[in-house]
C-alpha cells in the first residue's frame, strides 16, 4: 500500500496492526551517460513498492532530492544542504510519529546521503531525550546496494567494472523500473576511480563524465528485473530484522 494512493481511514485501520513504514529515499543527480538523473530515487522505490505489495507494509512518497552538491556542476543535477535535509527528515520521522508509527525505515538509493540521514536520526533522538519523550521510535537506514544477494549478483555479472556512481546495476535496475534504455558507448570504458568528497568543479575535473570507476554500458535492461528481485529479498530480510529485533 502506498500512503499516497490511502485514504486516512486507511492508514488509521493499517496502524491498529502494523506500525512499520517504509520510507524510500534518493536524489536527483547526473548518472553518468546513460544513467537516469533520477535513478537513485526510482531504484529504492521500485524496491518500496515491490514490498508494499507482496508484503502489506505501507510506503510512504519517496524523498527524491538528497544531498548532492558534488554533482552540480552536470545540468540537472539538484541538492539539498545537508542541513535542509536533517530538517525535512525530522519533520517527516515526527509526523509519522505523531500517527502511531513506530518504526521507520528508510530504504536509501544515494550513498550521499547516508551521513546526513544518520545526523537527522541522532538530532530526532537527541530532541526526543531532552524533551523526556518517550513514545517508542525506531529509526533505520538501509541501503539497497548493501544487500548481499545484489552485491553478488552485480559481482557476477560486471565484476570490477561495477564501480562506486553510474554503477551498471543501478542503471539496469532504474532502466526496468522506468521502462526506458539509454545505450551509450563508454570512452574510456572504464571510468576513473576517486573520492567524491569535494565540490561540484572538482569533481567534473575528476569524473569528466560522471561516471566513478564503472562501466555501465554493461547493463541490460532484463538485469534490472534480476537486480529488483535480490533488492526486495535483500531489503525484506533487513525490514524484518529492524521491525522485530
Amino acid at each position: 500500500m502506498r500512503l499516497q494512493h490511502a485514504t486516512w481511514q486507511e492508514v488509521e485501520a493499517y496502524l491498529t496492526r502494523h506500525t512499520g513504514i517504509i520510507v524510500p529515499i534518493g536524489s536527483t543527480e547526473q548518472h553518468g551517460p546513460n544513467g537516469l538523473v533520477g535513478t537513485d530515487a526510482i531504484c529504492p522505490e521500485a524496491i518500496a513498492w515491490a514490498l508494499g505489495e507482496r508484503h502489506d507494509v505501507l510506503v510512504a512518497p519517496t524523498q527524491n532530492i538528497g544531498m548532492a552538491q558534488h554533482h552540480l556542476a552536470f545540468p540537472g543535477s539538484l541538492s539539498l544542504a545537508p542541513s535542509t535535509l536533517i530538517a525535512v527528515l525530522r519533520d517527516t520521522i515526527e509526523s509519522l510519529a505523531k500517527h502511531g508509527f513506530t518504526h521507520v525505515f528508510f530504504l536509501n538509493g544515494h550513498g550521499g546521503n547516508i551521513a546526513t540521514v544518520k545526523a537527522a536520526f541522532a538530532e530526532v533522538y537527541t530532541a526526543r531525550s531532552l524533551a523526556g519523550d518517550d513514545r517508542p521510535l525506531n529509526l533505520s537506514l538501509y541501503s539497497w546496494f548493501s544487500g548481499r544477494r545484489g552485491r553478488e549478483l552485480a559481482d557476477s555479472l560486471y565484476g570490477d567494472a561495477e564501480g562506486s556512481h553510474a554503477t551498471a546495476s543501478e542503471v539496469a535496475l532504474s532502466w526496468y523500473a522506468a521502462g526506458v534504455e539509454k545505450p551509450v558507448a563508454m570512452s574510456p570504458q572504464l571510468a576513473p576511480r576517486g573520492s567524491a568528497e569535494c565540490d561540484a568543479h572538482t569533481f567534473r575535473q575528476r569524473f569528466p563524465d560522471g561516471r566513478m570507476g564503472s562501466d555501465p554500458s554493461l547493463a541490460r535492461i532484463e538485469h534490472g528485473k534480476r537486480f529488483l528481485e535480490t533488492g526486495v529479498e535483500d531489503a525484506w530480510e533487513a525490514y524484518q530484522a529492524f521491525v522485530t529485533g
